[in-house]
């Protein structure tokens, strides 16, 4: 069984691929194969059966045709063990653990730890038990240590990464991934808006924006902070963004980027359809386009759309528009003539 989307098992019944209706029954559960906790866990499938089998730390459940498969219950608990495992308590003595005792070694060495495979692991159980209060703090403390950009690049985002593999996998239900998204969205917002507001006529200008269908706001919102924070006077559209729409906003601001994400959408084909539009919607912009199907597709951009690959790519193409704009500027004339030249 591989990893994929949300498989459902009736407590005491055989696999059922389909949500119960019925309230009478009990509701049911995200199942997994030992794969798919591997997967999850980083921990080789050989190793957990061997930890199963030698220390008694995992106990699947069976169906009654006798398949084995385990549940939320113990997905939790194995990301706790895997925790502790990685700073040196060797499993034999982890097995003696009862489970609070277990999760308050965990909680002590995600909130005294630094280290990048803990804290997304601590970031994660917090986002399955949907608890605010210690995402906050762990959140907190690598802001205080490494700054809120840092924090948001080398923390956030890789964690935002691996909450899409575990929606995607179904490894989380739909409201533990809206509370966390909905408490990193707020910090973001909080963030961006301190920034002073650019007002100089001669800042560069970025419009952002998401098209009908695509979900990635995480990522819009954080290149909003990070292009704001950097001096550009931003446009931020946010998701749902028709052509006709984004025609209206390019005739009022006349940006010099468009950026925006095609991950969800476009999926059979026809993107450079589209790209053809959202550039007839502003002709003298460049865009700025990242997703999957971004950089999947077989299309040809033209020289005015720049095919971005990541977060890294997108920022090194910010940072180098603003240095080639300075460059480009002759004497005496403005910056902002400078960037369409």
């Amino acid at each position: 069984m591989g990893v994929g989307r949300a498989r459902t098992i009736s407590p005491t019944g055989p696999f059922d691929f389909q949500n119960e209706t019925s309230s009478r029954k009990a509701p049911p559960l995200a199942i997994y194969s030992i794969g798919d906790l591997a997967k999850l866990s980083g921990i080789r499938a050989p190793t957990l059966r061997m930890w199963e089998q030698r220390y008694g730390v995992l106990e699947p459940k069976r169906t009654e045709n006798n398949t084995r498969y385990y549940d939320d219950d113990d997905l939790r608990h194995l990301l706790n063990i895997v925790v502790l495992n990685r700073h040196g308590v060797r499993i034999s003595q982890i097995a003696e653990l009862d489970t609070r005792e277990l999760s308050r070694r965990v909680a002590e060495i995600a909130l005294d730890n630094d280290e990048a495979d803990t804290v997304l692991d601590a970031l994660t159980l917090s986002m399955l038990e949907m608890d605010e209060a210690r995402f906050d703090h762990i959140f907190e403390l690598n802001v205080e240590q490494l700054g809120f950009e840092e924090t948001m690049m080398t923390l956030v985002f890789p964690f935002l990464e691996k909450l899409g593999v575990l929606w995607l996998t179904g490894s989380i239900k739909p409201v533990q991934e809206a509370f966390t998204s909905g408490l990193i969205r707020r910090k973001l917002l909080v963030a961006t808006d301190a920034i002073e507001v650019v007002t100089e006529a001669s800042a560069p200008t970025l419009l952002l924006f998401l098209p009908k269908g695509e979900g990635q706001e995480m990522s819009l919102l954080l290149l909003n902070y990070l292009a704001r924070k950097r001096g550009y006077r931003t446009y931020y559209l946010g998701r749902d963004v028709s052509v006709a729409d984004l025609e209206d906003a390019c005739a009022i601001v006349n940006p010099e980027l468009l950026f925006t994400m095609v991950t969800e959408t476009f999926t059979g084909g026809h993107l450079d359809d589209y790209v053809a539009e959202v550039r007839a919607a502003s002709p003298r912009a460049k865009l700025l386009l990242s997703g999957y199907q971004a950089v999947a597709q077989t299309w040809e951009p033209d020289a005015q759309t720049h095919i971005l690959r990541s977060m890294q790519d997108t920022m090194t193409m910010i940072e180098r528009w603003l240095e080639e704009r300075t460059l480009r500027a002759p004497r005496g004339a403005s910056l902002a003539e400078a960037a369409f030249a």
